[in-house]
């Protein structure tokens, strides 16, 4: 395997590999542009098939975080890293005081905090060896009710420029994934009056989202064929592709997963479909922007700093639009230029 020649390097500026025999560590850390500041970006723990898989993966997250950073107006640049392992049975105290020596080695260009697999207690381990950490307990906390707050926000977006409808009441959302990010999401559609779908491989999750705020549940395979107006992905990413497109029956796809294009041509099958995509990046900042009220953290400050959100994606929509542009390439090139201006 040829790490640089991989489509997802995308020239990172720095790739870490690493491994602690004593606890088992494999961990890969990737930073992918520090032109706006210190990569920031959580880290995720998570039962890959293969190594490549897992670098892949950890590459794509970088370089999403770079563009994410870059659009929501953060001094920071993008990062992010993996933990290879399954977060139910490979945890131990000692892994992750291992993998913050690692991200001490990094002396502040990489700043990690949570994601996928990792929970407060996990990165207050890290913690102890590194200060390099966001999202603590006595801070700002669990970054995903404010990551939900977004993605509602960004959703009336997608809804306004779509379907000309400035209240979600009545709108039918296929949530995929009720998780954190997706159980918050659901409660801002309920309270809002709209119709909510709801799938997940874990049943008890699913169970609670329809006890509590009146959904349907689906199987996992049939989500995305629901009849429905938004398609809104909130697990892992590429559940947009060859195989599910075709399936779906939404006009609007705005959702809390990263990476859910499986490739970019994805957006231009969306768009000759005739369905308004709502780039992942953009619309799931809200976690990362309310990390970066760490210290003096104040919750009213940082969701008014999310409600921006909004404006971003209706400038997108509007320009890819006027362009006749895909949504991911306008927001693609919007994120660049950013970051290339912010090193001249």
């Amino acid at each position: 395997m040829s790490v640089f020649n991989l489509r997802a390097y995308d020239d990172h500026e720095q790739v870490v590999f690493c491994s602690d025999v004593e606890t088992g560590l494999k961990a890969i850390i990737c930073v992918h542009n520090t032109n706006l500041g210190p990569a920031v970006g959580g880290c995720r723990m998570w039962e890959y098939n293969t190594d490549e898989g897992a670098l892949v993966d950890a590459l794509r997250l970088s370089r999403g975080m770079s563009y994410k950073n870059a659009l929501a107006g953060l001094k920071m640049g993008g990062g992010k890293s993996v933990i290879i392992g399954n977060p139910k049975t490979t945890k131990s105290d000692a892994l992750f005081r291992a993998f913050g020596r690692f991200v001490e080695s990094l002396s502040g260009k990489y700043i990690t905090a949570e994601d996928v697999g990792i929970n407060p207690h996990d990165m207050a381990l890290v913690n102890q060896e590194t200060k390099y950490v966001l999202g603590l307990e006595g801070k700002s906390g669990d970054p995903s009710p404010v990551t939900a707050y977004g993605v509602y926000k960004g959703m009336k977006a997608a809804v306004k420029h779509r379907l000309n409808r400035d209240s979600l009441e009545g709108i039918r959302v296929a949530v995929q994934g009720a998780g954190h990010v997706g159980y918050y999401l659901c409660k801002h559609l309920s309270e809002e009056g709209a119709e909510i779908i709801i799938s997940d491989i874990n049943k008890d999750s699913v169970e609670k989202v329809v006890a509590e705020l009146g959904a349907k549940a689906v199987d996992i395979n049939d989500i995305y064929s629901q009849d429905v107006d938004v398609y809104a992905p909130c697990a892992l990413g590429a559940t947009i592709n060859d195989e599910t497109i075709p399936r779906l029956k939404a006009t609007i796809v705005a959702g809390a997963a990263n990476n859910q294009l499986a490739e970019d041509r994805h957006g231009d099958i969306l768009k000759s479909r005739g369905i308004l995509y709502t780039p992942d990046y953009v619309i799931n900042a809200g976690g990362i922007i309310n990390v970066s009220y760490e210290e003096n953290y104040n919750l009213k400050i940082a969701l008014e700093k999310v409600d921006g959100i909004y404006g971003t994606l209706m400038e997108i929509f509007q320009q890819a639009d006027s362009e006749g542009k895909t949504t991911n390439v306008v927001a693609d090139a919007l994120a660049r230029a950013k970051i290339a201006a912010a090193k001249k």
